[in-house]
């Protein structure tokens, strides 16, 4: 499989999505390490997309790994370079920076330690076996990681 082929996601991961998104605009909590939602303009409408995401904190930075390669909220992350973290009612405008793979690997081999709940659902996808920190860092240059940085008010 090429670094640039792109994995399909699962027929149930819109409605899960839509499900996390409704939850989420409820104010339910999901705890710190939980999902937020990632509000993005598309790349080709312009309309905000919403996408449930789960970040990874390291040393006081939120990060996020793009899961599935090719995927559209990453490719819409990439273009529009900021985007809106949502969590029940705050909202944090931030920038995007997409990390190259040198920097990408030591925070892979933290995510499945850092996000657990991430571990399913990849290898699902087939690009892991577990939780196998190698495994995540096989992945660098492949799937992409975003360092989201504070916009001030």
């Amino acid at each position: 499989m090429s670094n640039t082929e792109r994995i399909r996601p699962p027929w149930w991961l819109k409605y899960v999505n839509k499900v996390m998104i409704g939850i989420q605009k409820l104010g339910v909590p999901m705890g710190d390490k939980g999902p937020v939602i990632l509000v993005v303009p598309g790349r080709k409408s312009g309309k905000p997309r919403s996408t449930p995401i789960t970040p990874m904190i390291v040393e006081g930075q939120k990060y996020v790994l793009g899961g599935l390669p090719g995927s559209d909220w990453a490719a819409n992350l990439r273009a529009a370079g900021a985007a809106e973290l949502k969590q029940g009612k705050n909202t944090e405008r931030v920038r995007v920076v997409e990390l190259p793979p040198d920097e990408a690997r030591p925070l892979l081999r933290l995510f499945p330690v850092e996000v657990p709940t991430g571990v399913g659902f990849m290898k699902k996808a087939g690009l892991v076996t577990g939780p196998n920190p190698d495994e995540y860092e096989a992945l660098a240059g492949r799937c992409p990681v975003f360092r989201f940085d504070p916009v001030s008010a």
